[in-house]
């Protein structure tokens, strides 16, 4: 079905009784959704999730900096857990899969650039439909985001994080944002225009995530916050 058959289906004039019956079941399939997750993931232990673009290429340096990030939190005994996909979340799986740790990934169903890479354990592959279901299970089971540079869907679940921190709606954790050439004009802007020209958020906002740009200060960066803090679930 082209883009446009999609929007002109979208449209039709449907009457109560389809809606009813559609929106029925469609509730079903997100309570199981929300069920596998919270089985399966409820078991694995502390974990760091890593987020960044699919499209990333094995031998881009970012590539190599998850692929590092990930050894270095497994060897710390933190699990990892990334969106499952192909490019950063490949790259943070196969770091902590060939340090031993517990690899863990959510993949979303597309239609294009989504298929679970070959890191994953296989008790801890997860499939999901609907992205807001995705996004609530990375809050709830990861005592952290690293971020490494990406695209819309990168910026969608880390900001999503820094909102629901700053808003009280789920525990303080770290959150790093690694590649300081990448992410340093959006934060630039953040602190200038968001900050100090239009005074859209507070400057003890600045302090809920760091910009980092190595493995180990954005490894670092986790260790020394449960340092302080008991590890606990976010919500």
């Amino acid at each position: 079905m082209t883009g446009e058959e999609k929007i002109r289906q979208a449209f039709e004039n449907k009457n109560w009784q389809e809606i009813k019956v559609t929106d029925s079941w469609q509730i079903f399939k997100i309570m199981a959704e929300f069920v596998d997750g919270f089985e399966k993931l409820a078991k694995i232990g502390p974990c760091v999730s890593i987020f960044g673009s699919a499209r990333t290429h094995n031998d881009n340096k970012y590539y190599k900096l998850a692929e590092n990030t990930a050894r270095l939190l497994t060897e710390r005994g933190y699990g990892v857990i990334s969106g499952g996909g192909p490019g950063i979340m490949e790259a943070a799986n196969k770091g902590a899969y060939e340090a031993g740790g517990k690899s863990v990934g959510l993949n979303i169903e597309l239609p294009f650039e989504q298929f679970h890479n070959k890191y994953i354990d296989r008790d801890k592959i997860l499939e999901f439909d609907y992205f807001f279901i995705r996004k609530v299970m990375f809050m709830k089971y990861s005592q952290g985001f690293i971020v490494l540079p990406g695209g819309f869907g990168t910026m969608d679940e880390s900001f999503e994080a820094i909102t629901l921190i700053q808003t009280g709606k789920i525990a303080r954790f770290p959150i790093v944002f690694v590649g300081v050439e990448y992410w340093g004009g959006l934060f630039k802007w953040v602190e200038e225009r968001m900050l100090a020209d239009e005074h859209n958020i507070s400057a003890d906002d600045l302090n809920l995530y760091r910009v980092v740009d190595t493995a180990e200060e954005a490894a670092e960066h986790i260790f020394r916050f449960y340092d302080k803090y008991v590890l606990k679930p976010n919500f």
